[in-house]
This record gives C-alpha cells, structure tokens and sequence, in this order.
C-alpha cells in the first residue's frame, strides 16, 4: 500500500514557475515508477511525466517537454515536478501516481496508487 500527498500547487501567472511536491508513504517507495498527471475541467486526465524506480529512464509529454523537470528523492520518498515557462493551459489539478510495474507509464490505467490531487491555475 503506497499513499500519495501532493503539495505546491497555487495561482501564478503566465510566464512563471512552480514546483510540485508528491509525499509517498509505504513500504519500497524506490520499487514503484512515479508519475504526474493533469485533468482539465472537462478533459480526460492526460499523462504529463513518469519517472522509473532508479530514474534512469524518464518521460514527457510533448505538450510540456522543455519547460517540466521530473525528480525523484527515494531517500524521503519524494517525486517532484518542477514547472517553468507555465501557460494558461497548463491549468488543471495535478496528481501523482505510483505504478508497481512501470510497463506503459503514460496509460491511466498503469498505476496503482494515486494521490488526491492539487490545482495549478495559470493567469494570463
């Protein structure tokens, strides 16, 4: 069993940045591929960036490629996602997933364990 916390999330403007935080608890944090992804209202929840268990091998979203920076901490049981260059649709609740097998890290349906969500709104 994997809990997940995000924190980080806010109002902010175009242009600017903003770090997401995910706080895993359980047992071997480092044995799950970790995710981030993002819901719009009125969207279907879309794969935004993955990391896998030693983050040898990280993923993108070609919509954030560039501008988001996946990060893992297997020490504190921490996933991070730093932000940059944010535009207004990259507005949405963010959520952080754990995926036990990390077979096909972009699909929903992958992971096992989510967490509730935080709401990054960005003004023009």
């Amino acid at each position: 069993q994997v809990h997940l916390e995000e924190s980080g999330g806010g109002l902010v403007q175009a242009g600017d940045s903003l770090r997401l935080s995910c706080a895993a608890s359980g047992r071997a944090f480092s044995n799950y591929a970790m995710g981030w992804f993002r819901q719009a209202p009125g969207k279907e929840r879309e794969f935004v960036a993955a990391i896998l268990w030693s983050a040898g091998s990280i993923y993108y979203a070609d919509s954030v490629k560039g501008r988001f920076t996946i990060s893992r901490d297997n020490a504190k049981n921490m996933v991070y996602l730093q932000m940059n260059s944010l535009k207004r649709e990259d507005t949405a609740v963010y959520y952080c997933a754990a995926d036990r097998w990390g077979a096909a890290v972009r699909t929903t349906a992958e992971y096992d364990y989510w967490g509730q969500g935080v709401q990054v709104t960005v003004s023009s």
